[in-house]
């Protein structure tokens, strides 16, 4: 009997078999799938419509009858291309004025690159096999955010690599197979 070797990747670990329209498929035949939900900031608003967001969230995760997970992941933001268009925007200003605001922006743009800034995103996430209560589950609950005031869609491929990254890397993207010249 010949003894099976051990991985010294992580990877090898994650009963991950691929990553599909939207979909983690697991070795086991379960699929991970849910909703990203985009963030709102409720405390700008008035009390009444607070209060009526929460009920309705509340009401939301109470008929929820399957398991299911609340992850909130960070995503390094990438700022390149908005500094870029700011260089050359300043390349073709002359106006003293101007070329020092486009100045004060390039600024505060690279001081948010040296910091490390991150978009916050919010994903409910659950499992299961048969893809007739997926596509369900998804609908019923984009609509129940909806109905709580809250913008919510199916997850993306990118979204789930992601969240694996985050989990599994410390946030860091992984680009294995990538040769460098």
């Amino acid at each position: 009997m010949a003894a099976k070797t051990k991985s010294k990747y992580t990877e090898a670990d994650i009963p991950v078999k691929s990553i599909t329209n939207g979909v983690i498929i697991l070795d086991n035949g379960q699929k991970v799938t849910g909703v990203k939900i985009m963030p709102r900031n409720i405390f700008i608003l008035e009390a009444g419509v607070q209060n009526a967001i929460i009920t309705n969230l509340k009401t939301l995760y109470n008929v929820i009858d399957y398991e299911f997970w609340i992850i909130v992941a960070d995503r390094p933001v990438d700022i390149n291309v908005y500094l870029s268009q700011l260089q050359l925007l300043y390349n073709t200003v002359n106006d003293p004025a101007r070329r020092k605001i486009i100045t004060e922006d390039i600024n505060k743009a690279n001081s948010f690159m040296n910091n490390n800034v991150v978009d916050t995103e919010y994903f409910l996430l659950f499992k299961e096999k048969n893809n007739d209560i997926i596509n369900k589950r998804i609908r019923n609950l984009i609509n129940n955010f909806a109905n709580a005031g809250l913008t919510a869609f199916q997850t993306t491929n990118d979204d789930l690599r992601m969240i694996l990254d985050n989990f599994l890397n410390g946030g860091q993207t992984t680009e294995f197979g990538t040769v460098l010249s």
